[in-house]
């Protein structure tokens, strides 16, 4: 398949080049069997052959991710587990596949979007059963689009400067590729860790504050004191 992507784009410069990667990275984000960590570095070589300019080309790959990712989430809003088994989308989210999503759902919330841009292998059903779950697409955008930011610009501007060993650091890239992959899910765990710790602690805090009103004794109510009646001034007639 790397083969196959390098021949399609290794030839394509400018306006060809910019569509070329952002179909791709579509069909990427619809769950074709299609590498897009290669497509984004193929991209950064254009960049370093001077068929293409950097910064748009992170700009359109940054697109046909996003547009990719948002189709499936929305295929997966308005189909839900109505899926057909013999769709294309079936066999890719099988229901054994979109419970466990949703089980990690449950687990750590909206943030599993943001690791799954790192898992090519369980991307699309992550995305589908976000959006058969009814997460908030600004939420999907979020944590997707930050996602993004991280691996786009990270392998176009990296194979542009490494571009005349393109082939090395396609190597390179895929042995480092799962360490990367911990290491964002590392980190995404411990982020929604430190959100539910500080969550429970002031879940705490405001549990001992309302045992400690209803230990505390009511005020005594203030007892009225008579005031003495005044004397009458008897008003004197001349």
């Amino acid at each position: 398949m790397e083969h196959f992507l390098t021949g399609l784009l290794g030839q394509t410069h400018g306006l060809v080049a910019y569509a070329m990667v952002y179909a791709i990275l579509v069909l990427c984000g619809l769950g074709l069997p299609l590498p897009e960590d290669v497509t984004l570095m193929l991209g950064g070589y254009l960049a370093y052959s001077r068929a293409a300019d950097s910064r748009v080309m992170v700009a359109v790959a940054f697109l046909g991710i996003l547009t990719g990712d948002s189709t499936i989430f929305f295929f997966g809003r308005r189909t839900g587990r109505n899926l057909k088994p013999n769709s294309f989308i079936g066999r890719l989210v099988t229901p054994e596949k979109l419970a466990k999503v949703e089980a990690l759902f449950a687990k750590y919330g909206q943030k599993i979007v943001m690791a799954a841009r790192f898992m090519p292998g369980v991307r699309a059903g992550v995305f589908f059963a976000a959006g058969a779950s009814g997460l908030a697409y600004w939420q999907f955008v979020l944590f997707d689009g930050l996602a993004a930011c991280i691996s786009v610009p990270l392998l176009v501007l990296l194979a542009k400067h490494f571009g005349g060993e393109i082939t090395h650091f396609m190597m390179v890239a895929k042995r480092a590729q799962f360490t990367v992959l911990v290491v964002a899910f590392g980190l995404v765990l411990g982020w929604v860790g430190l959100q539910r710790a500080r969550a429970k602690r002031k879940a705490q805090e405001a549990e001992a504050a309302k045992a400690l009103e209803t230990k505390l004794p009511e005020p005594a109510p203030q007892e009225q004191v008579e005031q003495p009646a005044q004397p009458v001034e008897s008003r004197t007639t001349h």
